[in-house]
């Protein structure tokens, strides 16, 4: 316990580390107001299909892909993270005061690909910031794990409170409020950005050459590639899962608006304090084995989700759902990294690369398994999909002998 509140006076003693935690409470709200009703605004409110639904979130994800891999990369060459960051809080704040009056598909589409598509570099910004200012604090560097969970817990803090909040809002003043709540959020964003992120010089342009051609390199190792298409079924099966609980709460178990947001309220009280312990454990145990524990723990929430008659049902799964999340979110990176010690950037990528392109096959899926199977057989699909996974992870993996 000693040894734990040494490492976590840091968090609160330095200014920079205050900043880094209001960041992602602001930006968590504002992700928290939106995640667990999108399917609910798409499906019911503008009246797509499931089909039609999942084309509209595949291309806000291949918007998201697109704007976020070039937008970071200019951000390394030539712009500030100051710079990205107000970026990023102007187009999410525009983008969802448009959401909040437009209900024709071919604007949304349009809206939530471009605009949103460059809001979404947000999140990667914001954490990569933190790691300059962890850098420059004089933490050690075999600490940094769990900093970087700690500034994670954070973005998760904010989901304890957002989901329920926003249920709330939306019963008062329907998905118009939902949207210029997280519009809000994202102008508080910005204000911090404006007044407390300093417009410093971004990296050289020499690393940036190096890690494309890496990443190139790196996936042709099978070891790799494996544990890559393990961790891209892991965020499908989350995104679907995100899509598709909300619908089954409300059409298949008959519950409210308000048990969505209970819903998704739950988990993240658990988040935070299994961030921290995972944090902490992956400083004495194989990341690896970790990661295979959490792909397991998905497995068995996704089954059990095909058993639950009631909203109250879904609430204590929940629970392993946090656990799900703390290791995928935190302890991931860190299992890259130690796979590729001598590639941490590329490491790093490869992780976001998978989340990119796992939260776009999830989007395409979502429409299709719901339309045609059902709201129970989408989590038989997303536990068929972590099976695999779990399988994946544990390919043997290769010393990188690469100096």
């Amino acid at each position: 316990m000693h040894r734990l509140v040494e490492r976590c006076r840091p968090l609160f003693q330095n200014p920079s580390f205050r900043v880094i935690f209001l960041l992602n409470v602001l930006l968590g709200l504002g992700y928290s107001f939106i995640t667990p009703f999108f399917s609910m605004f798409g499906t019911l409110e503008v009246k797509m299909n499931p089909m039609l639904f999942g084309v509209f979130m595949t291309s806000l994800a291949i918007g998201g892909v697109f704007f976020g891999t070039v937008l970071a990369h200019y951000s390394d060459l030539r712009y500030s993270r100051r710079s990205m960051l107000i970026l990023g809080s102007v187009a999410g704040a525009a983008g969802y005061v448009s959401f909040a009056f437009i209900r024709d598909f071919t604007p949304l589409i349009l809206i939530g690909t471009l605009v949103l598509g460059v809001s979404s570099i947000t999140f990667s910004q914001v954490f990569a910031l933190a790691r300059e200012w962890l850098g420059r604090s004089g933490i050690p560097k075999t600490e940094t794990a769990f900093y970087m969970n700690a500034f994670r817990m954070f973005f998760a803090l904010a989901w304890t409170v957002g989901p329920a909040v926003a249920s709330w809002i939306m019963v008062a003043y329907s998905y118009r409020g939902l949207f210029f709540g997280a519009a809000t959020c994202f102008l508080a964003l910005l204000a911090v950005v404006l007044r407390f992120v300093p417009a410093n010089t971004p990296a050289g342009a020499g690393s940036a050459t190096s890690v494309n051609s890496s990443l190139r390199n790196v996936l042709r190792r099978f070891d790799v590639l494996a544990h890559f298409i393990g961790f891209v079924l892991v965020f499908a099966s989350g995104t679907i899962g995100m899509m598709n609980l909300p619908l089954m709460v409300l059409k298949t178990l008959g519950g409210t608006e308000r048990h969505v947001g209970v819903v998704y309220s739950v988990a993240p009280v658990f988040e935070l304090p299994f961030m921290l312990y995972f944090g902490m454990l992956a400083t004495k145990v194989d990341p690896a084995k970790i990661i295979r524990v959490g792909v397991l723990i998905a497995i068995v929430y996704y089954a059990l989700l095909t058993l639950v008659q009631a909203p109250w049902h879904v609430y204590p799964l929940q629970i392993l759902s946090a656990a799900t999340v703390a290791v995928t979110s935190g302890v991931a990176i860190t299992y890259f990294q130690n796979y590729l010690p001598h590639h941490p950037g590329t490491a790093t990528n490869l992780y976001a690369t998978a989340q990119r392109i796992g939260s776009t096959v999830g989007y395409l899926l979502f429409g299709t398994l719901d339309w045609r199977f059902g709201h129970r057989a989408v989590f038989v699909a997303c536990a068929l999909f972590t099976t695999i996974s779990l399988g994946l992870v544990f390919v043997p993996s290769k010393p990188d002998t690469e100096g």
